[in-house]
């Protein structure tokens, strides 16, 4: 998060620290139910469709370096089996910790003089801005983590038929008759072989009936 940005309280994932103070050991419970917002999952896999309500359980504790936020997150997930692609609606709970760090402090406590030198540390790093959190990039992490990278409808979803697409599950006793490439090859070799000898037949049965005539 951006030292300098400006956080809207009016965001349902924005929370307010200013009752806790700067004073460490100081606790705050919250509970709070919000719309999920866009794309809040694994996209084109599963997620949490957006406006749908997500559940919150916060725990907010002031330390010397910032508001430690520690929490679980409930919603339903929807997406689609990646073995037979029917709908897949999965319950999730996402529990989570992030460090909210006092701009104006260092890892101990401590008070820097110029806030923000260190870049690259800034950007791996969340920070209390006017007394206010957004959480949204770190439940966004935690339902991610929550989340399968497969979701099947069932553990033991026998899939698609490979031959005609037909969903498994509906017809356990759904197959094909297997035709090996190999065999079906020498099979029309075979069927070559036969029309030769019948042709070959069939030549020699003329020319013994035009001997049988020319004998009588």
């Amino acid at each position: 998060m951006a030292l300098n940005a400006r956080l809207d309280h009016r965001n349902p994932l924005v929370f307010d620290t200013h009752e806790l103070g700067r004073r460490p050991g100081a606790l705050q419970r919250l509970t709070r139910t919000v719309d999920a917002p866009k794309d809040f999952g694994i996209k084109e896999v599963i997620g949490v469709p957006e406006g749908t309500p997500v559940e919150l359980e916060l725990r907010l504790e002031s330390v010397m370096e910032g508001v430690l936020v520690t929490g679980t997150a409930r919603a339903t997930a929807e997406g689609e089996c990646v073995r037979c692609l029917e709908p897949v609606e999965q319950q999730l709970e996402a529990d989570f910790q992030e460090m909210f760090s006092y701009p104006d402090a260092d890892d101990r406590g401590r008070p820097v003089a110029e806030p923000g030198d260190d870049a690259e540390d800034d950007e791996d790093r969340l920070f209390v801005e006017d007394g206010l959190i957004d959480l949204e990039p770190v439940l966004r992490d935690a339902v991610v983590l929550a989340l399968p990278m497969q979701p099947v409808c069932r553990e033991d979803c026998p899939g698609l038929c490979t031959e005609c697409g037909a969903r498994l599950a509906d017809d356990p006793d759904h197959h094909h008759d297997a035709v090996d490439i190999r065999w079906a090859a020498l099979q029309g070799l075979a069927d070559t072989m036969k029309d030769g000898e019948k042709d070959e037949m069939s030549g020699a049965e003329a020319e013994a009936g035009v001997d049988e005539k020319q004998e009588k």
